[in-house]
């Protein structure tokens, strides 16, 4: 029994010894970090790619290679990055070619105070970085922020968009939620001024949290603190640029459009998912219990498998109408069928 006490006693020490090291050594843990990331996005078939538009880097991640699959983009929300997006891509990615970037102002994109980030600005953005990679024509999803970005990007650019899936998007907030009642009072669960928020911004905001080893956390919650005065910044220009006109604007889309919502987002009220489901022609509305603010992360698996059925069901539908006078087959609904 002695022996065995004292085994445990040099087990904890171990352990504690190996904690305050891992602590102590920032460059340990951003390594492991660095390697956690790759090995994720290897999983995903995804390849880490920095490219410059219009004067503005932006980090990106794309699948190894197109293959004739069709491509989607995935457009991430405030204050998150293209990593968000790469355990729901490794469902994905036998069916699509898959493109994920950071943002102006997110992740490893450029952060200029002296760019503006509202939603015509940020739809402007996605556009140059599309025009680079010569990607004219395909899916497009966006979650939250990017889930705003997504339905206006639709309007704007209504011939390149086969389909539309919106996670819990921004827009429209008629249901108040946790988040509206905390900004009232003037604190931002969002913006991450310290490590123990950043702690606090994960458990408001997803409901079944994946698994993240502390070494990796602790080097997100870092990166997020850094982020803070840019998120600021983010936050100010996109609420501010927000008006009344974004429920006329979805109403153009055009694309057919899958809403997917978590029943337990704290961040955007559940019940806001009638309103986009009813403004936007040609939608559907799925709502997923015991999911917070981001499915793809939560649940991907069951969030890719949503998406795919949507996608096959439009897919058999334009299969039983036949191919247009030019030979091609059209995703979109006609009118009669709205």
């Amino acid at each position: 029994m002695n022996q065995l006490s004292g085994s445990l006693r040099w087990l904890k020490l171990l352990i504690i010894f190996i904690t305050v090291f891992l602590t102590g050594c920032t460059g340990i843990r951003h390594s492991l970090y660095e390697k956690a990331m790759h090995h994720e996005r290897k999983k995903a078939g995804l390849v880490l790619k920095t490219i410059e538009t219009d004067g503005k880097i932006i980090s990106l991640l794309e699948s190894e290679t197109r293959e004739n699959k069709p491509t989607i983009v995935l457009i991430h929300g405030f204050a998150a990055n293209k990593e968000n997006w790469v355990r729901f891509a490794a469902y994905l990615k036998d069916s699509f070619h898959v493109v994920a970037m950071d943002l102006p102002g997110h992740g490893d994109s450029e952060k200029d105070f002296n760019l503006t980030y509202d939603y015509k600005d940020q739809v402007r953005y996605v556009n140059e970085v599309l025009t680079y990679l010569k990607i004219d024509k395909f899916h497009l999803a966006g979650n939250s922020m990017g889930g705003a970005i997504s339905a206006l990007y639709a309007v704007s650019y209504p011939e390149q968009v086969e389909s539309l899936f919106l996670i819990d998007p921004a827009g429209i907030h008629r249901y108040d939620c946790e988040l509206t009642r905390r900004l009232a009072n003037g604190e931002n669960t969002l913006i991450v001024a310290c490590k123990d928020d950043f702690y606090e911004l994960m458990d408001f905001a997803l409901e079944k949290k994946p698994y993240i080893p502390w070494p990796i956390t602790s080097v997100m919650a870092e990166k997020a603190v850094a982020n803070a005065a840019i998120n600021r910044k983010i936050f100010a220009d996109f609420n501010g640029g927000q008006d009344a006109s974004f429920d006329d604007e979805i109403q153009k889309i055009t694309a057919p459009t899958l809403i997917l919502w978590g029943a337990e987002d704290r961040v955007i009220a559940v019940g806001n998912a009638a309103i986009f489901d009813e403004l936007i022609p040609d939608s559907q509305k799925m709502i997923l219990e015991g999911v917070g603010h981001a499915p793809m992360i939560e649940v991907p698996e069951e969030s890719a498998k949503i998406y795919l059925d949507f996608i096959h069901s439009l897919r058999e539908t334009a299969r039983k109408k036949g191919p247009d006078q030019n030979g091609i087959f059209r995703m979109r609904a006609s009118d009669d069928e709205k």
